[in-house]
This record gives structure tokens, C-alpha cells and sequence, in this order.
């Protein structure tokens, strides 16, 4: 038997366990050119509640009745598909559930070698690419320039302290916590970590950085990105990546009042779609994973057990209660 975990309604806010259905169900059969995979990690991302959301969107929402769409890794246990067999590793979007059939050409084999299932759903998966690319493509790093990343503890944010940092540049997160701040200086590397819930942000920043910000890069939104926009140089660049802040209540969400510091400071904001960077991934992959190998990136992984715990564990994102990439073992 399958164990699923599909869309029963659209939440308002933050998604309850009246927004799933946990069931049961027989065993998928593959098709022509499917695979069958049992699926050993569940990658859980922010951008999980936007895809509740019905309306437009770079991606179509999850539709009711659907299991909850995810980005997974596992093992091979049929193909009819060639070029894939019985025992080969592989990640896709497999969805919340024990065991999925999906087309061969949506499976990407993985070396367990390289880095077992949960890192390639972290710094080797979808956060590793968006940080790279949010960086370097869209934040347009250069040597030597001071960056600042929000919810910098994050699967996201923590790899693009250390990415920073590997290019010789000054680095300051942000994150929620004493514990969380001291991993981001301790382990990731950053110069210095702002605890936004210690206080005053655009006040600190201008301590930890009288000389201004050169790139911010933002997860969040809200007052941090304001907080941020205050302390731009000229010629920064800010690179939306997200508004976790705001997800579980987008009526409230709204720009940067200072948004005219852009102007001022002959400054940019862009934000981009990793998904568009797709056809670059191996280009990605291939230097995060040497940085790996010679100890520039270090991963972190919060993993938990049992596939009938996603909705709790989805929340824990919202809410800051993971410490690096999470992850859902069935």
C-alpha cells in the first residue's frame, strides 16, 4: 500500500490539518517509460504554501484531491522506461507519499557517492541552485563586495552566506535566535548574524555595516527588506528570492515604502525563478559540490521521521522551528 498526503482545501493562513488528507492507498502501477520509485526523502521548501494558492503564479497551484506536490529522492523499484533500472537512485518531484510513478524523463539519477538523499535535496538540489544563481546570476556578485542574506540559517540563505564567503566577501545574515545566529557565524561563516528578535535590524545593520550593502539578498520581505533597502550603496543589487514573512497572509503583504532608495542609490531590485536556470543545474551542482569536497560549503540538514507528520513539519517553516534544509523521511 501507498501512504499519501493530498490538498482537501485551500487554507487561509497557515495551512492546519484540515488542509490534508493522510490515506491509504494502492500501490501505483507504472506505465510505459514510467518508473516506479519508493521515495526515502521529502524536500520541504517555503514555497510549498504559494502553491496552495489558487490563482497565477509561475506554477500552476496543487489541485484539490492532489498529493501535496514535493520534490523527493529514492530508489528505483520498476522501470519501463529505458536507460533506468531495479536499484538506481534518483530525484524528482515525486510528491508527499511512500511510493510514486512519474515519467522517466522527470527522474534525475543521483550518486548516493556523492552525498546521500537529504543533501541533494539541499545544497545539490533546489536550494543550492536557487542560491547560486540568485547570487552570482541575478546579485551579480564580484570579489571583495559586503552582502547581507535574510533567514540566513535557511536551506537557501545559509548556502549563500558560505558561497559569499568563499568569494573573499564581508558577510552578514539575519536570522531568528540566539542558536540560529550562532550557527550562521559558527558554521557557515558569516563576519556577523543580526538577530531580528533582538531588536532594532536597520539600527544593527548600520553597526555591522557602516559602509553600506553592496547585495542583499532576501528571503523574507516585510520590515527586514525595508531595514535592508536603508543601507544600500550605489550600484547595489537586492535579489527577491522570497517573502517568508508574508506567505501565511499575502492581503497584508506590500512593497518597501523606501523603495525610492533604488533611485537614489542607482540601485536594482530583481527577482527571479530558479526554475528558469534549469538547463545551468549541472553547472551549479558541479561547484557546490567540489566546495563540498574541500570543506568551502558545509550542509545541514534537520531531518524528521514518518510521512503522517507533514503537516506539523510543513508549519515549522513559518514558524522558525528548523535549523537548515528539512526534510520528511516517509
Amino acid at each position: 500500500m501507498n501512504r499519501t498526503v493530498r490538498l482537501a482545501k485551500r487554507p487561509t493562513g497557515m495551512p492546519g490539518p484540515d488542509t490534508w488528507t493522510i490515506a491509504e492507498e494502492p500501490m501505483p502501477v507504472p506505465g510505459e517509460g514510467e518508473l516506479l520509485v519508493e521515495v526515502k526523502a521529502i524536500s520541504l521548501d517555503p514555497a510549498m504554501r504559494g502553491w496552495l494558492n489558487e490563482g497565477k503564479s509561475y506554477i500552476p497551484p496543487v489541485g484539490l484531491g492532489e498529493v501535496m506536490r514535493a520534490n523527493g529522492a529514492g530508489v528505483v523499484l520498476e522501470s519501463r522506461a529505458p536507460g533506468f533500472a531495479p536499484g538506481d537512485t534518483v530525484m524528482g518531484g515525486f510528491g508527499v507519499q511512500r511510493y510514486a510513478v512519474v515519467a522517466s524523463r522527470h527522474a534525475e539519477p543521483i550518486d548516493l557517492g556523492v552525498a546521500p538523499f537529504e543533501r541533494w535535496l539541499g545544497v545539490l538540489g533546489m536550494p543550492g541552485m536557487t542560491a547560486w544563481f540568485g547570487l552570482f546570476d541575478v546579485g551579480l556578485l564580484r570579489d571583495g563586495e559586503t552582502v547581507v542574506v535574510s533567514a540566513a540559517a535557511g536551506a537557501v540563505g545559509g548556502l549563500v552566506v558560505q558561497l559569499a564567503r568563499a568569494r573573499g566577501c564581508p558577510v552578514v545574515g539575519i536570522a531568528g535566535g540566539e542558536a540560529k545566529c550562532r550557527m550562521v557565524v559558527e558554521r557557515f561563516g558569516a563576519d556577523a548574524c543580526i538577530d531580528y528578535k533582538a531588536g532594532d535590524v536597520r539600527a544593527r545593520l548600520a553597526e555591522a555595516l557602516p559602509q553600506g550593502i553592496d547585495v542583499y539578498f532576501d528571503n523574507v520581505g516585510g520590515g527586514i527588506l525595508e531595514a535592508a533597502m536603508t543601507h544600500l550603496r550605489r550600484r547595489a543589487r537586492v535579489v527577491i528570492c522570497g517573502a517568508i514573512s508574508g506567505y501565511n497572509d499575502v492581503a497584508s503583504i506590500r512593497g518597501p515604502r523606501n523603495y525610492l532608495n533604488l533611485l537614489i542609490q542607482r540601485a536594482r531590485m530583481e527577482g527571479f525563478v530558479v526554475f528558469d536556470y534549469a538547463p545551468r543545474f549541472a553547472e551549479a551542482r558541479a561547484g557546490i559540490a567540489a566546495m563540498l569536497a574541500d570543506g568551502r560549503v558545509v550542509a545541514v540538514e534537520d531531518v524528521r521521521e514518518g510521512i503522517d507528520r507533514f503537516p506539523e513539519t510543513l508549519t515549522e517553516l513559518y514558524t522558525g522551528g528548523n535549523m537548515g534544509k528539512l526534510v520528511l523521511r516517509p
